[in-house]
């Protein structure tokens, strides 16, 4: 694990300078790790060790498309997922598609599609962001495959999220978060209806590392419908 831990330090403090060297502006393409203590996504945690993502993004004209892996060191997650996305001021409607591979890659088949018994789950999404107040409002409902109910139908789980930003300059800000699963979802086993399952504060700054900064954060993030707390740390850096 110290040699794994080592490895990836090294990778990424090249990455980092080599990154740093390259940016050149109005380029549509752009990329980014992140390492994190622990993989929490909308109060769920994924995984049982640290984790890495890689991502590329292409930005136009308002249309976002990117592509992102999570790896957890154990190898105890993994997940693929391909996004699109439009921007038009304080909207944005946009679509993803989550994927999780096996720990044996092999008995995977990334390309059936088959609503009935893909691995794929597909959620369309619906951000407010006002331009002139540090709020945004979340609307999100998975349409599309493996997410079900016991029986087997659609469950059409849905989140919603209302965040609230403070900016104190431009590398340090505090952010607060309040999410909820909104019907019989995965978010609650498919039991329970409305529930509060995310409340998360995150503060993000950046270290100075001669003429280069490194964007950091911390958060801590409470689940009260499977009354959990937990603490993370994350580090990453965009080219």
């Amino acid at each position: 694990m110290k040699k794994r831990l080592a490895t990836i330090l090294l990778l990424f403090i090249s990455v980092l300078v080599y990154g740093q060297e390259k940016v050149e502006k109005n380029n549509p393409f752009s990329a980014s790790i992140e390492l994190t203590t622990k993989y929490m996504w909308r109060g769920l945690e994924y995984g049982t060790s640290p984790a890495v993502f890689p991502s590329l993004n292409y930005s136009t004209n308002g249309f976002n498309a990117f592509a992102m892996g999570a790896y957890t060191w154990d190898g105890s997650h993994q997940e693929v997922d391909l996004g699109l996305s439009y921007t038009h001021k304080s909207l944005t409607l946009g679509a993803v598609d989550y994927y999780y591979p096996s720990s044996v890659g092999e008995n995977d088949n990334y390309f059936n599609f088959k609503n009935r018994d893909t691995g794929h789950s597909v959620e369309t999404y619906l951000t407010i962001a006002p331009e002139k107040l540090p709020i945004y409002v979340t609307l999100s409902t998975f349409v599309y495959g493996a997410d079900k109910k016991l029986n087997g139908s659609q469950a059409y789980s849905s989140y919603a999220e209302i965040g609230y930003t403070h900016t104190f300059n431009d590398d340090n800000n505090l952010s607060l978060a309040l999410g909820a699963a909104l019907n019989k979802s995965f978010y609650t086993d498919y039991e329970k209806g409305f529930n509060i399952v995310n409340i998360a504060v995150k503060y993000a700054t950046a270290f100075e590392l001669g003429k280069f900064k490194l964007p950091v954060c911390a958060s801590y993030i409470i689940n009260p419908y499977r009354e959990k707390s937990y603490f993370t740390f994350s580090t990453y850096f965009g080219f």
